[in-house]
């Protein structure tokens, strides 16, 4: 291009911006609070909300998080104060999701399987002002108070809908206020406040800190309302969905779907624990339509006895992120009725951002080469701008090969803003421009990304990588393996060698030798493991098999 045409071009385009700019008639902060709004007012009887015997419509939905909004603000709450939460997956907790931000303030959600010292850093660490608590966990936040040095008003939470035979009796009551007399102290007409900037936070979620202190990972309103749309398009969720709460509110938020469900008006289906019979009985009731969970929920529903389960006529949408499902729990799950979608993320990237976008001409492969496809992470989610693998070293793509092993890297509008009080580490995580996974994995040809391993998990024996995925999978396709996990156990000769841990399906039974001996048949003599160990695996409050636990166990074997 000359000058002359380039001059012209460049005058042209300022043309659409000359007189132009924003204004509150054409621009507004993006937020998922206009969701629910949205929801009240089209489809206000519409049930949205449904723990036990008792039902929320849309309209009750809105009016009593506009309720805790307003008993908030009355206590002096406003933009960037913290209101932890330590609740189960109930209506206190979706009313959180709304309530909290109403007021600009950021919702800090604790999991609920925390010990107290953990609990009283991240209180101290978030400045909380208020603390939310479920009576079933009393005990430990009592505990972490007495730890803690922040002094934030704590109100507590007690379930109308906690079952008689639960089994964890309800503590005794340590906050100042009632959760319902608190709210109903609010105002079901508060004028809710917009964020001020859609960067402005919304929420706190902390990593889970097995090297030391957790880091606190920070969302903001435009990452939460574009998580939401894209929540609700990956998942199918056409007009009035039916989601069950297998996936702990606590963790990510949801996956940011306490907020996505207001997207179409759809129904939340509350469940404190996570129980087969509890699972089959809301899936055949209420018609559930979609969950969440970790691969240990679908065992829990596979391998449920027969008294348990109850049949349905609906296809059920399972979304599933952790480690790719076993051939053997896919082809479960299908027979049971559960379509199952394989996601992934991290806590930094709003829960899962990765699809295993199917293909319909992949249904012809056969079973191998369709598990081989399901076992993929997948592209990019629509909120998304960029996923790839790199070489963190020199920040230059790996061949799209399938078989060269990087660092998966993301960018785009649902990366976190970064982790709270700690500029070093969210300039690491998120250096030259993309957010660094500490994910290892490769990309394929078509574009479609495969996790190799964690960075600290991978096996280095004798100068060769080992998957610890890889071995996982063969270890899955033993007929008798419910569980299993695959740490480095030290070794004076190789460095490190592969150890298993296994958990047997009931009723089944195998040796050592045996699961050795079927690991040979798929794997090279390298990879196979060392030894085998038949026992429990220590797995966090969303499934996740704890890795640290295992390796440290591994050294004293």
């Amino acid at each position: 291009m000359d000058a002359t045409h380039a001059g012209t071009a460049g005058a042209a385009a300022g043309i659409y911006d000359e007189g132009l700019g924003r204004n509150p008639a054409n621009h507004q902060p993006l937020t998922p609070l206009t969701y629910l709004e949205r929801a009240a007012r089209t489809f206000p009887d519409q049930v949205a909300v449904i723990h036990g015997e008792a039902k929320l419509t849309y309209r009750s939905f809105y009016d009593r998080s506009r309720m805790l909004a307003s008993a908030l603000a009355g206590k002096g709450i406003g933009k960037g104060d913290t209101v932890t939460v330590m609740l189960s997956n109930t209506p206190a907790m979706l009313e959180a999701h709304f309530g909290v931000p109403m007021v600009k303030a950021v919702l800090h959600s604790l999991n609920t399987r925390l010990d107290a010292a953990i609990i009283a850093f991240q209180l101290d660490h978030a400045e909380t002002k208020v603390l939310i608590v479920d009576r079933e966990f009393s005990g430990v936040m009592r505990q972490a108070l007495e730890l803690a040095t922040v002094r934030p008003l704590v109100i507590d939470y007690d379930d109308p809908e906690y079952p008689a035979d639960a089994p964890y009796p309800k503590g005794e009551r340590i906050g100042t206020l009632d959760y319902e007399a608190f709210l109903t102290s609010g105002d079901p007409a508060f004028e809710w406040s917009m964020p001020d900037d859609e960067w402005d936070a919304i929420s706190l979620n902390y990593t889970s800190g097995t090297t030391g202190n957790p880091k606190g990972v920070v969302y903001h309103h435009r990452g939460a309302a574009l998580m939401a749309y894209s929540n609700t398009i990956h998942a199918g969720m056409g007009r009035h969905p039916v989601y069950l709460w297998t996936l702990p509110m606590f963790h990510c938020n949801g996956w940011c779907f306490p907020w996505t469900l207001a997207v179409q008006a759809g129904a939340h289906v509350c469940l404190r624990w996570v129980r087969a019979k509890a699972m089959y009985d809301a899936i055949a009731d209420h018609g559930v339509t979609h969950l969440c969970g970790a691969p240990i929920v679908m065992s829990t529903l596979i391998n449920a006895p027969e008294a348990d389960k109850r049949a349905f006529s609906q296809t059920v949408c399972f979304n599933t992120a952790a480690a790719p499902p076993p051939e053997a729990v896919l082809a479960g799950m299908a027979d049971a009725g559960f379509m199952v979608t394989h996601l992934y993320g991290l806590t930094e990237t709003y829960g899962p951002a990765v699809v295993n976008e199917w293909k319909g001409e992949w249904d012809a492969l056969d079973r191998g080469a369709r598990s081989a496809k399901k076992a993929r992470q997948g592209v990019r989610y629509a909120a998304l701008d960029g996923l790839t693998v790199m070489d963190p070293e020199t920040m230059t793509r790996t061949p799209a090969d399938g078989e060269t092993i990087g660092e998966v890297m993301f960018r785009g509008n649902i990366v976190m803003k970064g982790y709270l009080k700690n500029r070093p580490a969210t300039e690491e995580a998120l250096a030259g421009g993309w957010f660094h996974s500490g994910d290892l994995g490769v990309m394929h040809p078509d574009g479609y990304i495969q996790l190799k391993d964690r960075s600290k998990d991978i096996i280095i024996s004798g100068g060769e990588n080992i998957s610890s995925i890889e071995v996982e999978d063969a270890l899955y396709k033993h007929p008798a393996v419910a569980s299993c996990a695959v740490v480095a156990k030290p070794d004076e000769k190789w460095g490190e060698t592969p150890i298993a841990y296994v958990e047997l399906k009931p009723g089944r039974t195998a040796t050592e030798e045996e699961i050795l001996v079927h690991c040979r048949t798929l794997l090279a003599r390298f990879k196979v493991p060392r030894q085998v160990v038949f026992s429990e695996i220590p797995k966090t409050s969303t499934g996740k098999i704890q890795k640290f636990r295992l390796r440290d166990m591994a050294k004293g074997t």
